[in-house]
């Protein structure tokens, strides 16, 4: 019978013992720190991570993150110091570097979200309300966002928070003064395409006038050669047709009576009357073109001139 009491107690004990080791042991992670609140009273931080110790049923662990939050705010307007609204999208990194404070001030993450929001902002405003539109977009945007980050970690130390980083993703006009500036720049694109193509119209417009005049050169050299050349044709045949007359003047005037023929007795509209006993027929008597009743020794009283070419088409 006290075998079976003395091993109930036993028991008892152990059970005893291993609730009150259990609860007299926590761990740390890696990614944690540990804040320990005995009676509602901090006691200690532990940032080692591994396994600790603390009093059984009257310590509390809260567990705080280390690592690097992210915080992300947003959209601002902001109005810079040219009078300028700035749409401004901004984000921060941070950490709790001193637990206690942190929970002393703020309590959670969340919260500390909330406070850090509001702090951002009105650092933002202080900022980038000191320099102008170019500055911020263009100019100085590194040194704007270094300024802020140790403004705002200045700030947030009291909350036990280091600020790591502060970075500006955008920095816009709003909406609708964006849509000016973009129908500014459109009129000015429009303007200097109007602008060249007027240049290169002009310079169209004297590459055509100095071809225009080089070809009326060229065309004007052309009908001059080709005139010099049909005036020396000219003469040439002018110059075989008086060879030809001087050596055989009857058949020549024979020739040009026949050619004279040829064009006159065409079929055409135009009609005319001559006698026939005129000169133009004296062909049509004699084959020697002698009137009838003339003696045979009778010459023609003049030699026909040499026929004249026609001129060239041109």
């Amino acid at each position: 019978m006290r075998a079976g009491i003395a091993g109930i107690v036993g028991l008892i004990v152990l059970l005893v013992v291993i609730i009150v080791g259990w609860s007299s042991l926590f761990t740390v992670r890696q990614t944690e720190q540990v804040l320990l609140v005995r009676l509602g009273e901090p006691v200690r931080v532990v940032t080692e991570p591994g396994l600790h110790f603390k009093a059984p049923f009257i310590d509390s662990v809260i567990s705080i993150d280390k690592r690097i939050l992210d915080l992300e705010n947003p959209s601002q307007e902001v109005i810079a110091s040219d009078q300028k609204r700035l749409v401004v999208d901004a984000f921060a990194r941070y950490r709790i570097k001193n637990a206690l404070r942190f929970y002393q001030s703020v309590g959670s993450i969340p919260a500390a979200n909330i406070q850090l929001t509001t702090l951002l902002n009105a650092a933002l405003r202080r900022v980038l309300g000191e320099v102008t539109f170019i500055q911020v977009v263009r100019d100085e945007r590194e040194g704007l966002m270094q300024r802020i980050r140790t403004q705002l970690d200045r700030e947030a130390e009291n909350y036990g928070i280091s600020v790591v980083d502060v970075r500006i993703r955008r920095a816009d006009l709003p909406e609708q003064n964006s849509q000016a500036v973009y129908q500014r720049m459109q009129t000015e694109r429009q303007r200097e395409a109007a602008e060249f193509r007027a240049q290169g119209g002009q310079k169209a417009q004297e590459i055509r006038s100095k071809a225009d005049r080089e070809a009326t050169v060229i065309v004007a050299e052309a009908n001059s050669q080709a005139e010099e050349i049909r005036g020396s044709g000219d003469a040439e045949r002018n110059r075989l047709f008086a060879s030809a007359y001087s050596k055989d003047p009857e058949f020549f005037a024979f020739y040009r009576s026949m050619t004279a023929y040829d064009n006159a007795l065409k079929s055409s509209d135009t009609r005319y009357l001559l006698r026939p006993d005129s000169d133009f027929f004296r062909f049509f008597g004699t084959a020697g073109g002698r009137a009838a009743g003339s003696t045979a020794a009778a010459a023609p009283a003049a030699a026909p001139a040499a026929p004249t070419a026609p001129a060239a088409p041109r």
